[in-house]
Formats: structure tokens, C-alpha cells, sequence
């Protein structure tokens, strides 16, 4: 009875197996399955007799195919490899290159199961694996329902009369656990047989479901008796029962077998037709050629045909690829080795499809030749790839035009659109720097005269000049060195090469001198010239390309202020006056923090009675280090950084201030002037800053350089002017007689005086003619309307000549110099001055 059960297990789970080898024999003939073809073939194999839940397929042991996919969904994607508890079972497998039966299992979806692991292995000639021509495609698993198995195995019979149990979990038979039955039966002297897998096995063990009879005391003898009286009737049945059973169990099992082989041919057969392939064999010895159906449909060939030879194939083959097959074809008879080919097949209708081959050369059981192979239609894989290549192909032209494109606005990006010279981005990135060349030096240049030509010709011609320019540079400098345009009209010349000084002076005169020529344009000779400063780079020194182009300008800045159109080297004097105008720079902006520049004033004395009639506000800056310094030590620096309106603004803030504290201390003086910058002068701002301020109308004056104002056409200006007046603020032209004073301008202005420049005055002494227009400058302003103030009175003969010339107000060494607030309340109380005047 255990013998009969065992059978029924193991043909049980031998049927199911052989179902799902089909599969791993298509796959491995076709091993570009899809998922389409996959469950077409699966659905067949997984029928109501079959005990399979489920099969999935997983190419390089990654999950892509399952099937029934409802309930499986989770399962798809997942790696054997990174998986643990797949792992091990799934590496088993591929070693083995046989199956591995593992389980019962609890499955995820709900139920228990055995799971079967098939490796496939597909033809590959150039594979040199473990075994060579074979590599590895993946896994084939199936789960087997332990239920629906347990229940064809007879295990669950209501009427079977044994106890069983089963052990063995995942195929080791020397697994003593249970897994099946009772393990009680265990311990009840049971009958144990063998049950044989594809790997493996199990172990069952079984008693009499009423349990074994107990042996009464004194029924040995009998029984021994009984026995050797029956044995002469026995032995012959027995042998005969004997033989009976091994002949009717060796019928079942081959009847077993032929219903599992008609089950799989059934199915093998099935899933052919599902995936649509078509087999082939071919005669070597004779030349016939078998085809199915498939395969007639493939080539065109009448249905009811069944006699072909090699040329009916060798005809279907398209001509263009004829050659070609049939040289593999005829190398893989010869070698004996695997043919693989894919080619278009032409119909005699005309139509045409690509179509896969692979063939296999063996003998039969006499040693006769034979070709077996299959083929299927991959035109829609084929025109997917030549899809893909198109686009690829699409891709790479879109790439390159993208690669032109940024090539274009790279080119663009580091180069001036007008002259097509680099620009000053070029120089940051592509000279000096880690793993970029060094200039030995750098040309700075500067057109001259370039914006009246802008101005008066127009832009058009600008850029004609600058065009023109640049050619001048691209002639002028040495192969290898880079000329780019930095700025408006300025260019740079990088000399990547070494070179000598006198080089340099060279290769400078030269750009100088045809610079200097005339250039025509429209009925027009434009003339300009070129400024340029010359920094070197020395061995020594490691100023970067950055520092160069800095030092570079500032000797084109020392080339422009010493007379312009010639050229200048920056050398370690004028890097000192850099760091020396820095410093003082710095120590300005730091001096007008600390409130560091304060008010110092000169008293101005009515000509004929010497009375104080006001005061001069001069700026002075009580440099920490330096002592007191007057303004031509600072006021040059303070106008480059532009801070002069600020000093302006201070000295004005002292002078109101100190004003209140001389009228408190009864210090009379009616008028205060206080210098102002052209800077201030043309600050819209201005007004809104005075009226901030307590100002008394008239008892203020702002001094104007003659230069910075008379005939100037700024409208800011005028109106500043003009608002001025309305505060009761006078205006004074100072140093006049050294600018460009035109008479239009006095009647326009109407200033209140003319302060006559005291390089005027001091000769006045020795010179006649001086004094004669010293004299004129007198009578414009008494014709005008206007005080006239005379400066740089140092002597008591130029307080007479003065007088006499009918000059209003003196102001000079010859009475006081600039003073302090304190000493100068003092020294008009004292009124010492007049001991010295008479």
C-alpha cells in the first residue's frame, strides 16, 4: 500500500515538472521571448488538471515575466540576487544546472507551495563559461499548489487505511522534520520508503490507521507451527504475488508516463503554435527537408506540400541575403557547430518578412546526419531595431547640431562681436591660471581723440575706427600673442612669448605710428591716436594676469596725464605712488570717519579802513601722523575717490557753528565764504542739504573756481546757482584771471566778488604791466557791480598799490594767516593788525 502511494506521489510531481520543462525548452530556443508569448505558452501549461499556481520567468534571475499576473503583481522586478531568502535557492539552481525542488513554503499571496527553480541555458558559440557554447539566461519557477498536490497524490482520501508522514522539506530526505501527516507516526515502528525527485528526495512513512496488533504470551509457538505448515502453500503464491505486483506496477508507471508524455507533447505542441514557431529537419545524407505547417506559412509554401529539399529553402531565402545564410548554413554542417541567422524570407507573392533561424547538427541512434532547427518571425524586432537606430542616428545629429550650437555661443561669449577680436572674458579664462600659459607682458591701449569722432561723425563711424584699430593690433603683433578688445576704445595686446624691452618699445612705436595715420571714411580723414601702458611680467614676480592688466593701466593712465599718443612703462616708482595714493585714500576716507579735517580761517580787511569785513574758510586735516596738512596734500586723492563734497560739507557745517560762537563771544565778522567743488556744485542734492542747515541769508558765500563754472552750460548747475541766491547765499568767482572767464558769463552769473588770483597780485610790486591789469580786472568788476578781492597781499607796498588801484577787500600773510576759530576771535579783539598797517 505505501509502495502504491509513494508511485502516485512521485508521478504527481513528475507531471507537473515535465509541464514546466516545456517551457524552459522554448525559452531556451527563443530566449528574446516577450511577455505576450509568455502567457500564451504559461495559460496552456497551467490547466485544471495540472496542480501549478503559478510561473514566472526571470532572465538574468531578475522577475520580468509571471503568469497568472492578478495577485503576482508584487513579485515582478525582484532579484534573486539581492533577495535573501531567494537567494541561496535561486545560485543552487544555476550551479546545478538542474532543478531544485524547495518547500513547502508559505507563499506571500496567501497558502503553501512548493516551489520549483529550472535554469535555462541558451546556444551561444563565443560563450567560454563554465561550459562553453552555453550561457546562462535565467530562471524558470513554479509554484505547486501543496493542497491541490496532496489531493492528486491520494493523501487526502477519506478511505485511505494509513497513517503517513512526510519529511524531507526542500528535497533533502535527511530533513527528519515533518512537513506532511502525523510525526507521531514517527515513534510507531512505521514502514519507510524512499520517494525519488528530479533532485533530491522525501522520505514517507506510514502505519495501519487502527495501529499494529499486539502479540498475546504463548502464541509464538503456534504461530511457528502455523507457519512452517503453511509455508509449502505460501512460498508459491507469494513469489507468484509477487511478480504480479511488479508487473502491474511497472504497467501503471508506464502508464503514468505515456499520459505525462501525451500531456506534454499535448502542451509542448500548444505552446509552438502559441508562440508561432515553425521546426524544420533536415537529411544531410539525402537533402529532404521536413517542414510544419508553421514553417509553410513562414516560406509561402502550399499547405498540403510535405515533400521539400534544401533548394525550396535555399529559393525562399531574399536574394540579397542569400549568400550569406547559406555560407553559415553550409559552415555549421561542416563544423558540426550551432547555426544561428537572421534573414528576409521572400514569399512568391512577393511579400517578405525577417525571420530568425537556430539549428543544431546530431546523428541519430545509426549514425545518420541530421539538422534540426526552428525558425520564427522577428520582423516586428527588426523594425523596433531599425526604428531605434533611426532615432539614435536622429539623436546624434540633434547632438552635434547642439555641440555647434554651444560652440557658436561659446565662441560668441568670448569674442567681440564687432571686430571679432577676444574680449576681456576671453582673457580671464583662457590666459594665466592653473594649467594656462602666462603672458610676458601686456600692451594696455587707449584710442585718442576717439569720442569727438564718435560725436561728430556718429556711431557708425566709431565702430569703423575700432574695426580699424583692431587690424592695427592683429599687423602690429607677433604670431602667438593675443589681441583682444577689453572696453569702448580700449584693447589689450598678451604677449604669450619672451621678449626684450626694447621689443616691447618696438612693437609699442610701432602700433603708436600707425595709429597716427589718417583713416578715411566717407569724404571724411579721421584722425586718432593711441596711449599705451606697458606692464612686464617679471621671473621674479608672481603677479597674476589679473595684476598685469592692473598694472598695465595704470601706466596707460600715466601715459594719458604726461601728454597722450605715446606709451608708458609701469615700473616700481609708479607702483609706489599707487600704494602711496591707496594708502592716502584709505587714510581719508578713514580721516573723514574720525571727523579728522576741521575749519581754518583767513581774515579779508576792508582796503580803506582795514576792518574785518569776513573770513575765509579753508579746509585743513589734522593727520594723526602727519601734523596739520593743507589741501594740496589730500584734495587731489579726495577728488579721485569722490569725497571732496563730503570735506566741502564738513568745513561748511565748522564755519556755521564756529560762526555762532564767535557772535556769542561778540566777535563781530559779516561775511563767511566757504570754497565749493564742482562735484557739490552739480549735485541735485544739494539745496535739500542747505536747508537742513540754519543759514542766515547773506551772511554766506560760496567760492567758485573760475574754471569749474563761467560759461559752463550745466543746467544743474545754473539752477543750483539760482537757488542759491534765493537763500541769500552770494556767489565769489575765486582765482579769477587764470581761467576762461568770458564777460557773458560775469552778466550771467552776477556774482557778488572777483577774488583776483595771487599770482597776479604778487608781482604787482616790481611790474608796471602787471599792475596795469591787475587795474583792468578792477574796473570790470566796479563797471559790473561787483566787490573785487584782492589775494596774496604779503607786504604793506601791495596794501597801498591795491588801495590805489580802488580794490574793495585784502586778503593776505601782509595781515594774518589761516587760523584756528579760537585764534582768530582772538586776533580781531586784539586788532593788531592795524599797529602793523600804520
Amino acid at each position: 500500500m505505501l509502495a502504491s502511494l509513494r508511485a502516485e506521489i512521485e508521478s504527481t510531481i513528475n507531471g507537473n515538472i515535465q509541464l514546466v520543462r516545456g517551457l524552459v525548452a522554448v525559452i531556451a530556443t527563443d530566449p528574446t521571448i516577450d511577455a505576450a508569448r509568455f502567457d500564451a505558452i504559461a495559460s496552456a501549461l497551467i490547466g485544471e488538471r495540472s496542480q501549478l499556481r503559478n510561473i514566472a520567468a526571470a532572465p538574468d534571475l531578475v522577475i520580468r515575466f509571471m503568469y497568472p499576473l492578478a495577485g503576482n503583481e508584487a513579485a515582478v522586478g525582484l532579484s534573486y540576487l539581492t533577495n535573501p531568502a531567494q537567494r541561496d535557492a535561486a545560485l543552487a539552481a544555476m550551479r546545478a544546472r538542474e532543478m531544485v525542488l524547495a518547500g513547502p513554503v508559505d507563499l506571500v499571496q496567501g497558502g503553501r507551495g512548493f516551489i520549483g527553480r529550472l535554469p535555462v541555458f541558451v546556444d551561444d558559440p563565443s560563450f567560454e563559461g563554465d561550459v562553453a557554447g552555453k550561457r546562462p539566461w535565467g530562471l524558470v519557477s513554479a509554484v505547486i499548489d501543496v493542497t491541490r498536490f496532496y489531493e492528486a497524490s491520494g493523501l487526502l482520501r477519506e478511505d485511505l487505511p494509513l497513517r503517513v508522514a512526510l519529511t524531507g522539506i526542500d528535497s533533502d530526505p535527511e530533513d527528519a522534520r515533518v512537513f506532511f501527516g502525523d510525526a507521531a507516526v514517527l515513534d510507531e515502528d512505521p514502514v519507510v520508503a524512499d520517494v525519488s525527485l528530479p533532485a533530491g528526495g522525501w522520505r514517507i512513512a506510514a502505519v495501519p490507521r487502527g495501529g499494529w496488533t499486539s502479540t498475546p504470551e504463548g502464541v509464538v509457538h503456534f504461530r511457528l507451527v502455523l507457519l512452517l505448515a503453511g509455508l509449502a502453500v505460501i512460498v508459491p503464491a507469494f513469489v507468484a504475488g509477487i511478480l504480479y505486483d511488479r508487473h502491474r506496477r511497472q504497467a501503471r508507471e508506464l502508464a503514468v508516463r505515456e499520459r505525462e508524455l501525451r500531456i506534454l507533447s499535448r502542451r509542448l505542441g500548444l505552446a509552438l503554435e502559441t508562440s508561432r514557431i515553425g521546426v524544420w529537419e533536415l537529411d544531410l545524407e539525402t537533402g529532404e527537408l521536413r517542414w510544419d505547417e508553421r514553417m509553410k506559412e513562414l516560406y509561402g509554401a502550399p499547405a498540403r506540400s510535405s515533400a521539400f529539399m534544401l533548394d525550396d529553402w535555399k529559393d525562399g531565402v531574399h536574394p540579397e541575403d542569400r549568400d550569406r545564410v547559406v555560407a553559415a548554413f553550409e559552415a555549421a554542417v561542416r563544423d558540426e557547430t550551432t547555426y544561428t541567422a537572421e534573414f528576409r524570407v521572400l514569399r512568391p507573392d512577393g511579400t517578405w518578412s525577417w525571420v530568425r533561424a537556430i539549428g543544431a547538427i546530431h546523428r541519430d541512434a545509426s549514425g545518420h546526419r541530421l539538422a534540426l532547427g526552428v525558425n520564427w518571425d522577428v520582423s516586428d524586432d527588426v523594425r523596433r531595431k531599425m526604428q531605434l537606430v533611426e532615432a539614435n542616428r536622429s539623436a546624434e545629429a540633434r547632438n552635434a547640431d547642439l555641440e555647434d550650437a554651444r560652440r557658436q555661443m561659446e565662441q560668441a561669449s568670448l569674442h567681440d562681436s564687432l571686430t571679432g577680436l577676444p574680449n576681456r572674458r576671453f582673457l580671464d579664462e583662457r590666459i594665466g591660471g592653473p594649467g594656462r600659459p602666462d603672458p610676458s607682458a601686456i600692451l594696455h591701449v587707449d584710442l585718442d581723440r576717439f569720442k569727438q569722432i564718435n560725436d561728430t561723425l556718429g556711431h557708425a563711424a566709431g565702430d569703423a575706427m575700432l574695426v580699424h584699430a583692431a587690424e592695427v593690433l592683429r599687423r602690429g603683433a607677433r604670431a602667438g600673442d593675443v589681441v583682444a578688445r577689453v572696453g569702448g576704445d580700449e584693447f589689450v595686446v598678451a604677449v604669450m612669448s619672451a621678449v626684450s624691452p626694447a621689443g616691447l618699445c618696438a612693437l609699442a612705436e610701432r602700433i603708436i605710428g600707425e595709429m597716427s595715420r589718417p583713416v578715411p571714411y566717407q569724404n571724411h580723414e579721421c584722425r586718432f591716436g593711441a596711449s599705451i601702458g606697458i606692464a612686464v611680467n617679471e621671473e621674479s614676480d608672481t603677479s597674476s594676469t589679473k595684476q598685469l592688466l592692473i598694472d598695465a593701466d595704470l601706466a596707460l593712465y600715466r601715459a594719458k596725464n604726461r601728454g597722450r599718443n605715446r606709451f608708458e612703462f609701469f615700473d616700481a616708482s609708479l607702483k609706489a605712488e599707487v600704494v602711496a595714493h591707496k594708502t592716502l585714500a584709505d587714510e581719508i576716507l578713514g580721516g573723514l570717519e574720525r571727523r579728522e579735517f576741521v575749519a581754518f580761517f583767513q581774515p579779508q580787511f576792508d582796503a580803506r579802513t582795514l576792518d574785518v569785513v569776513g573770513v575765509e574758510a579753508l579746509a585743513r586735516w589734522r593727520h594723526p601722523t602727519r601734523g596739520l596738512l593743507a589741501p594740496a596734500a589730500f584734495l587731489s586723492t579726495a577728488e579721485d575717490l569722490g569725497v571732496a563734497p563730503l570735506i566741502d560739507r564738513a568745513i561748511l557745517e565748522e564755519t556755521l557753528l564756529q560762526s555762532r560762537r564767535w557772535a556769542a563771544a561778540g566777535v563781530t565778522i559779516p561775511k563767511k565764504s566757504v570754497n565749493v567743488s564742482a562735484g557739490r556744485l552739480k549735485d541735485e542734492s544739494l539745496i535739500d542739504g542747505l536747508r537742513d542747515l540754519a543759514i542766515t541769508p547773506g551772511e554766506l558765500s560760496f567760492e567758485l573756481l573760475e574754471t569749474i563754472f563761467l560759461d559752463d552750460e550745466d543746467a544743474v548747475s545754473k539752477r543750483n546757482i539760482a537757488q542759491l541766491a534765493e537763500m541769500g547765499i552770494s556767489i565769489e568767482i575765486d582765482d579769477f584771471g587764470t581761467g576762461y572767464a568770458s564777460i557773458v558769463g560775469l552778466l550771467q552769473l552776477r556774482p557778488a566778488r572777483l577774488k583776483i588770483e595771487r599770482r597776479l597780485v604778487h608781482p604787482i610790486v616790481q611790474s608796471l604791466e602787471q599792475r596795469r591789469l591787475v587795474a583792468s580786472i578792477v574796473e570790470i568788476g566796479r563797471s559790473l557791480g561787483i566787490e573785487v578781492v584782492g589775494e596774496g597781499v604779503e607786504t604793506m607796498e601791495h596794501v597801498s598799490i591795491l588801495r590805489d588801484l580802488g580794490c574793495d577787500v585784502l586778503q593776505g600773510y601782509a595781515f594774518a594767516t589761516p587760523m584756528s576759530s579760537d585764534d582768530l576771535a582772538h586776533f580781531v579783539r586784539q586788532g593788531s593788525w592795524r599797529a602793523m598797517a600804520a
